[in-house]
C-alpha cells in the first residue's frame, strides 16, 4: 500500500532506513511514548525485514508504513496500522515522527491521507488511536482530526519500568466527510 499526499510518500520501510528509523525511535523525545525502541542499527534493520513480508490485508497484524517527504524520498517518521480480524470493523493507528520533522504538519497529513483510504478505500467504520496523555502534542494532533476522547484508562499500561495511563480517542466513518479538509 502506497499513498501519496502533496508533500509526502506512505510506502514500505527499506533497509537503508533503518539508521533514521533507529535515530528517532532511540531519540528519548519519541522513545518515551512509545512501546517500541530500537536498541541499535541492527535492530532496526531487523524489524524493516520483519515488515518486509507483512501485508495489510493480514489480519489482526500491525502493517509499518514508511513517511517520506516526496521531494528526496528522505524517511522522517513512520505509521503503523492495526487491522482486526474482522473485515469491515476497527482499524488502529500510531505515528511516530523524527524531532526535526515534527510541527510541520506532516503527522496530521499522513494521517489524513490513511483516514481517507481506511474509510473510502476500504470500508471500516471506525479509527481509534491510543495515546500518552503526557504526549500533549499527540492529543491536540487526534483532536485536530476530529478524534474524539472515548476513554482514559489510569496506570493501565506498563511502560519503561512504570504504569502509564491510555487515552483512547476515535472516529466513525460518517463522521470523516466533514473532517476531510
Amino acid at each position: 500500500m502506497q499513498i501519496d499526499t502533496a508533500r509526502l510518500r506512505l510506502d514500505g520501510l527499506r533497509p537503508n532506513d533503518a539508521e533514521a528509523l533507529f535515530a528517532y525511535r532511540a531519540n528519548p523525545d519519541v522513545a518515551r511514548y512509545q512501546s517500541w525502541c530500537p536498541a541499535s542499527v541492527g535492530e532496526a534493520a531487523d524489524f524493516i525485514a520483519r515488515q518486509a513480508g507483512v501485508s495489510p490485508d493480514r489480519p489482526d497484524g500491525w502493517f509499518q508504513r514508511a513517511i517520506r517527504v516526496r521531494e528526496g524520498g528522505g524517511l522522517i517518521g513512520d505509521l503503523g496500522i492495526h487491522m482486526p480480524g474482522d473485515a469491515e470493523g476497527s482499524v488502529e493507528v500510531g505515528i511516530s515522527i523524527a524531532p526535526a520533522f515534527q510541527a510541520q504538519g506532516y503527522a496530521s497529513e499522513a494521517l489524513r491521507a490513511v483516514f481517507e483510504r481506511v474509510f473510502a478505500g476500504l470500508g471500516r467504520h471506525r479509527i481509534q488511536a491510543s495515546v500518552d496523555p503526557r504526549n500533549v502534542a499527540s492529543m491536540a494532533l487526534l483532536r485536530s482530526l476530529g478524534m474524539r476522547q472515548e476513554a482514559h484508562f489510569r496506570e493501565s499500561l506498563w511502560l519503561h519500568g512504570a504504569w502509564v495511563d491510555d487515552v483512547v480517542f476515535a472516529m466513525l466513518a460518517r463522521e470523516w466527510p466533514s473532517h476531510r479538509t
